[in-house]
């Protein structure tokens, strides 16, 4: 019997059919560890939409205060307080932030200084919203005697300082050391690489923090509870309490009115769809540049 090329299994071959068995398990794995994470996003947006979709295409949303119960309104304050909040958080938290990443990444290596901070930025990172509420209620809002935007917003700035650092820092150390060696061959000083290499080099990584950063606080509620409360009317004054939509999302759907829980699911789709356009938004712009 003649054997063939073909009917041998070489060590070779079997050693290449073990890797492509293990690369479809693999491939497999993910791709149903993809669809189960993509399963629940869904449905928390299907399930926000089919709630708060019909508040959402009514003017009244958007054109009226927050009512009593029984009556009709919308979140008009709520939805200008967060903004203003949000705002100032996001600009009094990351200059903070990326400043912080970039000692850690381009001037502080190798120092137990650096080491430290990036330990103590984790811990940050990861502590409850709460203790940081709790905090600047001690230190600012026990201190003036009221509750305050500008509370809120310090609350919320700092929630948005680990965030920025930790991405910053990351990003940073992803840019090649030759870009660096570049600059400096050059006779480029550091800042002056880390102005005009690193950070074009890195900004799309940045932004993706800065993102991260207004999608968390854009929905936090406890800090809020401890420094802005909330304001039923209209108001401007972030030197006085502040309407907030996380703080009226949370009353309101704790409430036993039904149409509060309509303004309610209005309310966490408006911001859930805020932050969605805003991240496409800025990655579409940013990726085009890139």
């Amino acid at each position: 019997m003649r054997e063939t090329a073909q009917s041998v299994i070489t060590p070779a071959n079997r050693v290449y059919l073990g890797r492509k068995r293990k690369n479809v398990l693999m491939l497999a794995t993910s791709s149903l560890a993809l669809a189960f994470g993509l399963f629940w996003l869904v449905w928390i947006i299907f399930t926000l939409l089919y709630e708060g979709g019909a508040a959402l295409i009514r003017i009244s949303l958007y054109s009226q205060m927050t009512p009593p119960p029984g009556a009709d309104g919308g979140l008009a304050n709520a939805i200008l307080g967060s903004l203003m909040m949000v705002t100032a958080g996001t600009l009094l938290g990351t200059p903070v932030g990326i400043l912080a990443g970039t000692y850690l990444a381009e001037y502080g290596r190798g120092r137990r200084l650096a080491s430290a901070t990036r330990f103590l930025n984790d811990v940050l990172l990861s502590a409850p919203s709460i203790v940081i509420g709790l905090f600047v209620y001690s230190v600012y809002v026990a201190k003036v005697g009221h509750f305050s935007g500008w509370a809120g917003s310090v609350a919320l700035a700092l929630l948005v300082i680990p965030v920025v650092v930790r991405t910053t820092d990351d990003m940073l150390k992803l840019v090649p050391g030759s870009l660096r060696e570049a600059a400096a061959a050059l006779g480029c000083p550091t800042w002056k690489m880390v102005l005009f290499v690193t950070y074009p080099a890195a900004r799309t990584g940045i932004l993706t923090g800065i993102l991260l950063a207004v999608a968390r606080i854009s929905g936090e509620t406890a800090p809020l509870l401890f420094t802005a409360l909330n304001n039923q009317f209209w108001s401007l004054n972030m030197n006085a309490p502040l309407a907030n939509l996380p703080v009226v999302i949370f009353q309101f759907a704790m409430s036993p009115y039904q149409d509060w829980h309509r303004l309610a699911w209005g309310g966490a789709a408006l911001i859930t769809l805020a932050v969605l356009v805003l991240n496409i938004v800025a990655r579409a712009a940013f990726g085009r540049r890139g």
